[in-house]
């Protein structure tokens, strides 16, 4: 049976001798962009390739007309796949630091392309270090295959698309920020404060344990259920700075069993690159 949600490192670590199988570390820190791949070069999961947020998980940026981390095209996205020897037939497990919030964007970008056979590991580097599993140090390279993108129509959706669901009660948009960040209280990252007109409040944080776990299907559906109520998860629109934490609350949305929402894959650093479009801030 396949993994498509959680994996527990104790699974995983039965499959490291399993070709079938690929792991992919994605830690990354938005304040020193290399502190992830120093820390994987240090340590990390045995076999696993290093999956960079800027190199290997986005698009060229450009000042003022994209968001910080643009999806990249999905011809250099399946070249890379196809380097980290993923085909239709790999398991792929993705794991962090940082409770699933940088993982989440490859497990989504492989959902997105029709891979449905990865999973991202509960609990993350912290619990299979913690647990004294086996890991090694140095950069790990796997076999190549050929990856074959089955791209999901509407999976993610472009600023004018927000703008309209914005003012149809029949769509809900969720931001992933902090709590304080969504208000416009505070901005440390993006030139511009405050939200989307419009969006709840939805941080990602608020889907783990104080673990760093996963919190419980039946806990994450009546978190959700509050927010989305009867919208139909089609309509359902997540946001964050840079559409990267976003996917962790559509992953939380869909292991709760309410399905698969859709991307704003730019997000609030897109957003706000038009000084026409509107902007809150405080609660609505």
């Amino acid at each position: 049976m396949p993994f498509t949600m959680l994996i527990s490192a104790s699974e995983l670590s039965l499959h490291l001798k399993d070709p079938d199988w690929a792991v992919a570390d994605c830690r990354f820190s938005l304040d020193d962009t290399e502190r992830g791949r120093r820390d994987y070069l240090e340590l990390h999961i045995p076999g696993a390739v290093y999956a960079h947020l800027d190199h290997d998980l986005s698009g060229k940026k450009i000042p003022g007309k994209t968001g910080r981390h643009p999806l990249p095209e999905i011809g250099t996205f399946t070249q890379t796949l196809s380097k980290w020897g993923i085909d239709s037939n790999t398991q792929v497990v993705v794991y962090d630091d940082a409770t699933g919030a940088m993982a989440v964007r490859l497990w989504w970008m492989l959902n997105w392309l029709g891979h449905r056979n990865v999973a991202l590991l509960d609990g993350g580097w912290q619990r299979w270090h913690r647990t004294g599993l086996p890991s090694r140090a140095g950069q790990e390279y796997r076999p190549s295959k050929s990856f074959e993108p089955r791209e999901v129509q509407g999976a993610y959706v472009q600023a004018e698309q927000v703008q309209k669901a914005s003012k149809d009660p029949n769509y809900v948009i969720l931001d992933a920020r902090s709590a304080p960040r969504f208000r416009g209280e505070v901005e440390l990252i993006d030139p511009v404060a405050g939200h989307i007109p419009s969006a709840l409040s939805a941080p990602c944080e608020e889907n783990v344990s104080p673990e760093g776990t996963f919190l419980s299907p039946e806990i994450l559906r009546r978190r959700f259920d509050k927010l989305i109520k009867s919208v139909p998860p089609e309509n359902v629109i997540c946001y964050c700075g840079s559409g990267v934490t976003a996917a962790h609350n559509l992953f939380a949305i869909a292991y709760a069993g309410l399905g698969m929402g859709r991307l704003y894959a730019g997000s609030w650093s897109d957003w706000i690159t038009d000084s026409a479009r509107p902007i809150a801030r405080g609660t609505e």
